[in-house]
């Protein structure tokens, strides 16, 4: 984990590693068979790294703290998003974690076909937001007015007026903060599912 988050997932090979572990390259094989094998351990790592559920916790607050939970994981290590739903042979803390979230929702009423789609939906807008966070040209809310006021000044606003309205009106304006953004589609999502449970002003 520490290899590919110095130099990103093409910086972890066999060679890297034992360069990192001061031995030679033969030796890490001692240990596992391949690097499918590393990639294993490095994403059941991650996995490790996302709050679970609290036992009895509502479904809401659930859902919520494992995809902020989520969010701030792949924020720190942005090389294993493409990752997470790729391996044949999940780790222990993957299989947990999967295993915990489908728990809470179907405890909470969720059929099986709705618990698929909830965990395919939310993990879909954590997933991807992380991949736009993680590709945008500026760290910080401070530096993104900066890049945002010189992207402004280079924009004839005449020709792209809305564009000039949103960044004027928006992301120019103290406090702005594009991680805000993330729990505004989150709770769209938790209402979305919610009107989806069986009950009172929901679908029987």
């Amino acid at each position: 984990m520490a290899v590919a988050d110095a130099g990103g997932l093409a910086s972890l090979t066999i060679r890297s590693l034992a360069t990192a572990l001061g031995v030679k390259p033969m030796s890490v094989y001692h240990y596992v068979a391949n690097k499918d094998e590393i990639l294993d351990g490095v994403v059941d790592l991650v996995f490790s790294e996302m709050d679970l559920p609290r036992p009895g916790q509502e479904w809401r607050s659930a859902m919520r703290l494992r995809a902020t939970s989520a969010r701030a994981v792949l924020r720190r290590h942005p090389w294993a998003i493409g990752l997470l739903e790729s391996r044949t042979t999940p780790g222990p803390a993957t299989l947990r974690q999967h295993d915990a979230i489908i728990g809470v929702l179907r405890r909470s009423g969720f059929s099986v076909p709705l618990t698929a789609h909830a965990y395919t939906l939310l993990d879909s807008y954590v997933y991807g937001f992380a991949v736009q966070e993680a590709a945008l040209p500026f760290d910080d809310p401070d530096t993104a007015a900066e890049v945002a006021g010189e992207m402004l000044r280079q924009l004839p606003a005449d020709e792209y007026p809305h564009l000039a309205e949103m960044a004027t009106e928006h992301i120019l304006r103290p406090g702005y903060d594009f991680g805000d953004e993330f729990g505004f589609g989150l709770e769209v999502i938790l209402d979305a599912l919610a009107a989806r449970l069986p009950g009172p002003g929901g679908p029987q």
